[in-house]
Order: structure tokens, then sequence, then C-alpha cells
């Protein structure tokens, strides 16, 4: 894995100057920093939107601040409802298309559609409002995803008959969800590349698919922040032999933890979600700290005992990658050293959040 992201460092710094490299990568991290995502929830009235909004937001229907959830319909205007971890993040209820108020001709103007980057059509049964939203929606070359929603519901309806299966009665229903569908879209495939990284920072992570997905999003933003830090702007760290930009290093990590839900916050609402103490989600975390326990001082430390790999790795690549990392500002041992820093400490969140999703798992199966 490394060999392969130096490759694409070694690839760029010969094809342009020191100079130019660092300034396309702090305009590609700057921009993916600044990038605002709106994801707009529509579909048929009672189909579950506002339930979908708040499990993308990481919260309980109960909960302060959440969409209003109910059994009639209840979201008779568009609501906006931000992230709680990543402010740049906007989830949309809207009203549900096909009732009295929002019949389906003047729906369409109603929630001006044209205004959101992306919609997820959330349908319990596919009707023919769903089909018309996704064409309106193709009309306006935006991209969609389908969600079949309240899929709790028909497990515990099935679970009344003789002989039930869960696994059956899922594969039961995602038959029905491809036989109905022409194409199966997913939400981060659907989007240019910087939304699509937004995506995948802020969605839950609420399956091991999701976490893998996390992690090679991250993966991807390794050797760039190793660049940037170890470029133009770096200096000398007192008692070690590096130069790097640490404050960088210190965002990242806290980033990481953030996108992982390894700090208090995101860690609160999982333990409010699942009706369980925020002690024992914690107890699930033993290599990475809290993204709120991330300071320099803790950088330095994990800096310092990577010193070693870092020489060895740098020797390891030195005939192929140091002629061009010797032009930075860290040179090449600095830029390896906190390329394995960085590397290793995600290793440790990615292995933590899934402790934490097998201690959600398992609490919920007591």
């Amino acid at each position: 894995m490394v060999a392969t992201e130096l490759e694409k460092l070694k690839s760029a710094l010969e094809k342009n100057s020191l100079q130019d490299v660092s300034k396309q990568i702090n305009e590609e991290l700057n921009l993916l920093n600044s990038t605002t995502l709106d994801i707009a929830i529509t579909g048929v009235a009672g189909a579950g939107k506002s339930s979908l909004v708040n499990a993308l937001r990481g919260i309980k229907d109960t909960e302060e601040g959440a969409a209003e959830t109910g059994n009639t319909e209840t979201t008779m205007e568009t609501k906006k409802y931000p992230h709680p971890t990543f402010p740049k993040v906007t989830i949309w209820d809207l009203p549900g298309i096909g009732t009295t108020k929002f019949q389906a001709k003047e729906y369409l103007k109603m929630t001006n559609l044209a205004e959101y980057d992306f919609f997820i059509i959330a349908a319990e049964r596919f009707t023919e409002h769903d089909v018309l939203l996704a064409k309106e929606i193709q009309k306006m070359k935006k991209k969609y995803c389908f969600v079949r929603s309240k899929e709790d519901q028909s497990i515990n309806t099935d679970k009344r008959k003789p002989n039930f299966n869960e696994e059956e009665t899922l594969a039961k229903i995602r038959k029905y969800c491809s036989e109905n569908l022409r194409k199966e879209d997913t939400l981060e495939n659907e989007v240019d590349d910087l939304k699509r990284q937004v995506i995948i920072e802020s969605m839950p992570a609420f399956s091991k698919e999701a976490l893998e997905k996390k992690n090679a999003a991250m993966e991807a933003l390794i050797w760039k922040v190793a660049f940037v830090s170890c470029g133009i702007d770096a200096i000398p760290l007192p008692g070690l032999s590096l130069v790097c930009d640490i404050s960088i290093l210190v965002a990242t990590m806290v980033k990481f933890c953030q996108v992982f839900g390894l700090d208090e916050e995101s860690l609160g609402r999982l333990a409010q979600r699942v009706g369980k103490p925020i002690d024992e989600l914690k107890s699930a975390i033993k290599k990475a700290p809290l993204a709120n326990q991330i300071t320099k001082e803790f950088v330095l430390d994990l800096l310092s005992k990577s010193l070693f790999c870092g020489a060895v790795m740098a020797t390891e690549f030195a005939l192929k990658f140091i002629p061009v990392l010797g032009s930075l500002a860290g040179g090449a041992a600095s830029f390896v050293t906190v390329f394995f820093t960085l590397k290793s400490f995600l290793n440790d969140i990615k292995e933590d959040a899934e402790n934490v999703l097998a201690k959600v798992t398992e609490l919920q199966d007591k």
C-alpha cells in the first residue's frame, strides 16, 4: 500500500514542480474541507422519510432536534437538518408526494428539487409516484438512489409466521427491490469525487461495509497530508529529527476519529440510540484516543515511536523514491515517518470502530 501511494506522488513530482504539486494538493484538501452537500429525502407520505433523516444523522426519533416522525403525515414543509458532526452536510426532509396538499403535478414545483445535490427516494413499496420522482430527477441531470424503508417492520411481521427465517425474509425484500428497479444506485457512487468523499465521511458507521469505505477514503488522503505537512512551510520539531507541520497532523487525526464516530459527541448519540451507557461503548476502544484527546503532545509521541520504522521504510524505498522526496523541506525520512504514523493510526481507528460496532451488536442482542 505504501509503495502504491508513493508511486502516485512520484509520478506527480516527475511531471510538475514541487511548488505546483504542493499548490495542487493544498487546493484539493481545502476544497474537500469547504465542499457542501445537500441531500434531499423524498418519497410518498408515510414511507419513513423522517426516520431515515434521523438515521443518517445518527440520532433517535425521540431525541431533541430529531425530524418529527409518526403514523400520519408529519412533514408539511421542507425542513433542513445539519449533520451533527459535519456541518457542511445538510439533510433535507421533504414533504411526501401524492397527498392532498402535495399532489404529484404540483409537488415538483413546490419542493424546488433543483436546489439539491442528491436525492434519496424512500419507499416501503415502489409506486408510480416514486417512478415519477426518479424521472424528474434524471431530467435535471441529478442523481438519486432508492432506499427500501421500514425493513424492520417487515421482519417483525414475518416473525409471527411459523418457520420464520430472517435471512429468507431479507432475501425476499432484496429480490423485490431488484425486480422493481432497473438500476440500483448507491449514494456515494453517483456524485462527483469531492461530494463522494464528503458522503463517505459523514455516513453512519453502522456496518462493516461502511467502515471499509471510510477506511479506503481516509487512506487516499494520507499521502497528500504527509506531503503537505512535510512541504515548503514545514518546520523542525524540537527533540526529533523530523521536519513537518504538526498542526496538520493533529487536525487529520481528529478528522479520522470523527469520520469513524470515535468522538465524544458521536459516541453519546450512539449510546442514546442503543439505550446503553456511553462507558459501555468506550470499553470497546482499546488502541486510539477519542478526538478530544488528540493533542500536539500525543502526535509528537506517536512520531517519536515511528521514527525507527520511518527510517527503515525510507531506506527500503531509497533507490526509487528518495531522490524525489528529497526535494521536500522535511526530506524523505520525515515524509515516510509521517506517512507511516498516519497509516498506523488509521489502522487503530478502524479496529476500534469495528470493536464498537461489535459491542453495539452484542448489547442489542441482550
